[in-house]
């Protein structure tokens, strides 16, 4: 079988670049092992909602339309949206189908899938990026007494022992499994190592609102000094919750959740902290302060100061004046360990030499180093909002333009360029 171009993935990502190839009249195929928005059905516990308010969803020719713009889409509202907008935009969407290789050709790429092969001269790789989870290798040393499980494989406090829980991980996964644990009546430990704080309200108006109105969301990667770090920021410590609420770690422990700081091991069944919890929370303290202060002064410059609420801080994050180091698993005080620790790409199906030493695509942009292979759908890919909807809708329509400028074979656009 042939076709000009193989989008790898149904996610938001790939239909969005999809929509894109049709508009060019580039003939394509959307592979995906199982359904449209297939993460979204089977790989997120029940209770999650979107971190981006509903006004915040969109897609190229596509946006949320319904009566709850400040709402926040659950995971089945983010199937039927992704859904509905495969059938919109005619998607052509291969379900269940399975890519076991893609590799280089001739003429381009050889895509070998368990329903036949493809030959195109383009792939777009928009598998994702949150495909495995990121479990340390300590895991191991976890006493046979003591039950463990991902934040992709949790669902709901029901699936879980009536003991208590140490929660691996303080990023917005993190922190909302150990609310909703904590909830359901049980004790709740979480260990903390870097961490981004976020108010999900600030003076009136969502913090999304601020940061795409400010320009925060659509920093460019080759604006930031250090992407490779800026690649791997965990996510802002926020929660799409109906009162809106705030889900930073002075709201757990106000709960009752007890902090600990990075889990640096587990020796002989003993869970070993790093001392460093205050410096991290002051670290988060400070870049909170910071993104603030420009929002403030975009509010300032842009005459907003008379119509909103006056600028204010946020109380530092409490810490106890002598955090726990240590923590026996064998004594029963927990059940359960989630780790809530990232995520990581599967690329093992791509037997192409664009891999670096940690299994991460090497590109510029989302452009790959092989020609005629792009990305999509990972963090900070070509600007900060890259793993949200509105993300993918961006960067897709930057890199048509230089996907379609390969296949005619001109130089890339000026800002694809590497």
């Amino acid at each position: 079988m042939r076709t000009t171009t193989v989008v790898v993935g149904a996610g938001q990502s790939g239909l969005a670049m999809s929509r894109c190839l049709t508009e060019r009249s580039v003939d394509h195929v959307v592979l995906e092992r199982n359904e449209v928005a297939n993460s979204w059905r089977r790989e997120r516990w029940d209770s999650l909602r979107l971190l981006t308010p509903n006004w915040q969803c969109r897609l190229p020719g596509h946006a949320y339309e319904g009566d709850d713009p400040d709402g926040f889409m659950s995971a089945g509202g983010v199937v039927e949206f992704l859904a509905e907008y495969a059938k919109k935009i005619a998607a052509p969407v291969m379900s269940g189908t399975t890519v076991s290789s893609v590799r280089q050709a001739t003429d381009g790429y050889l895509v070998t899938t368990d329903q036949g092969e493809w030959k195109c001269a383009t792939v777009v790789l928009a598998s994702g990026a949150f495909n495995v989870p990121s479990v340390p290798s300590f895991a191991a040393a976890v006493p046979p007494g003591v039950s463990t499980l991902t934040a992709m494989d949790y669902r709901n406090p029901g699936q879980l022992s009536e003991g208590g829980v140490m929660v691996v991980g303080a990023s917005a996964t993190g922190v909302q499994i150990a609310a909703e644990l904590r909830r359901s009546g049980r004790e709740v430990v979480m260990s903390v190592g870097e961490h981004v704080r976020g108010p999900r309200m600030y003076r009136g108006r969502d913090i999304h609102w601020w940061m795409e109105a400010a320009g925060v969301l659509d920093e460019r990667y080759d604006e930031v000094d250090d992407i490779v770090r800026a690649r791997r920021v965990p996510s802002m410590q926020l929660a799409g919750s109906d009162d809106r609420a705030s889900f930073d770690l002075n709201a757990l422990t106000s709960t009752g959740v007890k902090l600990a700081g990075r889990l640096a091991g587990i020796n002989d069944g003993n869970a070993q902290f790093s001392g460093s919890l205050r410096n991290k929370c002051e670290l988060a303290d400070l870049k909170l302060g910071r993104l603030l202060g420009v929002i403030d002064e975009w509010a300032s410059e842009n005459g907003l100061d008379e119509s909103v609420p006056a600028p204010h801080r946020f109380e530092p994050t409490v810490v106890d004046a002598s955090p726990r180091l240590g923590l026996d698993l064998k004594r029963g005080e927990i059940e359960t360990i989630v780790w809530a620790t990232g995520f990581r790409p599967d690329y093992s199906w791509l037997d192409v030499d664009v891999l670096d030493q940690k299994g991460m695509i090497r590109h510029d942009g989302g452009i790959a180093e092989s020609p005629g292979l792009y990305l999509l759908g990972c963090p900070f890919l070509r600007r900060r909002k890259s793993s949200f909807m509105d993300g993918s809708r961006a960067d897709a329509e930057d890199l048509i333009e230089a996907l379609a400028a390969y296949l005619d074979g001109r130089p890339p656009p000026a800002r694809a360029r590497r």
